[in-house]
């Protein structure tokens, strides 16, 4: 599975990156076959709280999956976002058979 990590309105910290690629890296023992998972980090609005929105699109083999999550935290919205996925993801898979 390819991964792109793109930050918008704001510079990611190579720490940020990496968490972000830890993460995600555990949806691939769900995703046989997926091509490319998008990450997305935004600041809606910088002086505001719950100003960080993570979402995810998952294209490939046949699935398309968006889940978006905003959040105080870039980590909380992406753990958030992951769980979401995971769900669509188990659901998809239910549907299948």
């Amino acid at each position: 599975m390819i991964t792109r990590i793109q930050a918008v309105h704001f510079d990611a910290s190579q720490q940020l990156q990496e968490f972000v690629e830890k993460k995600v890296a555990k949806l691939e023992k769900l995703c046989e076959g997926a091509g490319t998972l998008e990450v997305t980090m935004k600041l809606i609005k910088p002086e505001t709280a719950m100003n960080k929105e993570v979402s995810l699109d998952l294209t490939g083999a046949g699935v398309e999956m968006y889940v978006s999550k905003v959040a105080d935290k870039f980590e909380d919205a992406l753990l958030e976002c992951i769980d979401a996925l995971k769900a669509k993801i188990e659901k998809n898979k239910e549907k299948n058979r």
